[in-house]
């Protein structure tokens, strides 16, 4: 299968990178697609320039991409003002044709960042009319609509959790890897007094032990038309 994670920034693919890089041993190929370019994300330097800002994102993004095998499509949009526009839809439908999607990770509808609930909308959208021809993109429809399997969010959210990987044997690389994203790593230990390392560990090990194992990822199946599949889909 090809497995894709549609996130809003770069390092959002924090709550399903285990469960990817278990899709990537079980033969599946990976792509990383961000909708925005990251630039908003510099809390250390918060007068850098929105060029600066989305080039180191994107390096940052690229070189995680490339250390799982995967691949990287970044759409680009401003971010912190990430709009759902005709363009914007135009570009997530064709990243979702061109990566032939079969199974989409993405954000949940309730969450802190705007950014976040606007990239579920999208990809609610879009990956309806993934496979149906009357919108017109410079890749053609897909055979099947992906499955697609939203994460959990940050903050005293509630998540109704329906699905669980047991991840304990790739939590270790997940954080490693992670912490390519440089600027992110010391963005959140001033904004959040917490690395990768804190911001992985504790959730991974709360849903873990409620799953029965020692680390887990958590997700809920997306409720609309073709997300949810009757067979497994995950890992």
């Amino acid at each position: 299968m090809n497995v894709v994670s549609i996130m809003a920034h770069q390092d959002d693919e924090m709550r399903c990178l285990g469960t990817m890089l278990k899709c990537r041993d079980r033969g599946d190929k990976l792509f990383f697609v961000t909708v925005t370019d990251g630039s908003g994300g510099f809390v250390q330097k918060p007068d850098i320039s929105r060029e600066e800002g989305a080039r180191i994102r994107h390096d940052e993004m690229s070189a995680l991409a490339k250390a799982v095998g995967g691949e990287y499509v970044n759409l680009r949009e401003q971010d912190e003002f990430l709009y759902d526009t005709p363009a914007t839809r135009h570009a997530v439908l064709e990243a979702i044709r061109k990566t032939h999607a079969d199974l989409i990770f993405t954000h949940y509808a309730d969450d802190y960042n705007l950014d976040h609930t606007t990239v579920y909308q999208l990809v609610r959208h879009c990956a309806m009319h993934s496979c149906l021809p009357m919108q017109k993109t410079d890749s053609p429809p897909l055979k099947a609509h992906p499955a697609i399997f939203c994460i959990e969010p940050h903050g005293p959210i509630p998540f109704p959790a329906t699905h669980f990987v047991d991840i304990t044997a790739y939590e270790d690389r997940k954080i490693e890897l992670l912490k390519l994203h440089r600027s992110q790593e010391t963005a959140m230990q001033m904004s959040v007094k917490a690395g990768f390392d804190r911001l992985c560990h504790r959730p991974d090990a709360y849903w873990g032990e409620k799953a029965g194992c020692e680390y887990a990822e958590c997700f809920v199946a997306m409720p609309a038309r073709g997300a949810v599949k009757p067979y497994s889909v995950l890992p």
